[in-house]
């Protein structure tokens, strides 16, 4: 019995994503004087990371005000009226905990949406989710979006751990706020995107 052998044609199903990519609201110079807005998204032991980091931070940088916000559910996005009312009194800002994978993106989600609104912030997650991360930054058009990641995991760690994961995020959350970012002051440009791999 004879078989035709026939070529097979095979669909790539990722194609592109259609994004803007935006720009990073400016860098600050110094970060002495200046209103610092802490979001907590209420998972465990986010509380004691971001005070921890807060008084760590405090003790070389002289704020004008450390300001604490707790957003209702860490699955969800802070609500616009939080997000607007923590961009109107700040002038920096800090969030966590991006420790599993809806924490994760709706922190990331909650940054770029202060970022836009003009405010220098600072998302924090654990090594196990920067591919999140990433993917997250690059569907929503802010890849130059820098994240503090410490040691995973946080919800299950000792008051010692937790220092030292307070240790991380003070040492990378200054360079974060002040760096100098390549798209800085750039105007937003609509791209095509390669779709995602997926979470490898």
């Amino acid at each position: 019995m004879r078989h035709e052998k026939r070529p097979i044609l095979v669909f790539d199903p990722r194609g592109f994503v259609d994004v803007t990519i935006a720009r990073l609201a400016p860098r600050k110079t110094s970060l002495e004087g200046l209103r610092l807005g802490i979001l907590d998204n209420s998972k465990w032991n986010a509380n004691k990371l971001l005070r921890g980091a807060s008084v760590s931070l405090g003790k070389d940088i002289k704020f004008a005000a450390i300001n604490y916000y707790v957003k209702e559910s860490f699955s969800k996005d802070a609500a616009p009226r939080l997000i607007e009312q923590i961009a109107r009194e700040n002038d920096i800002a800090l969030t966590a905990i991006g420790d599993c994978g809806s924490c994760c993106s709706s922190c990331v989600r909650d940054t770029i949406a202060l970022e836009s609104l003009g405010i220098p912030s600072v998302v924090i997650v654990t090594a196990e989710f920067i591919r999140e991360t990433e993917l997250t930054r690059q569907a929503l058009g802010m890849p130059d979006l820098d994240p503090v990641v410490i040691d995973h995991p946080v919800s299950s760690i000792t008051q010692e751990e937790v220092d030292v994961r307070v240790r991380q995020i003070k040492e990378k959350a200054q360079r974060i706020w002040t760096a100098d970012a390549e798209n800085e002051g750039a105007p937003q440009v609509r791209t095509q995107m390669p779709a995602p791999d997926g979470l490898n």
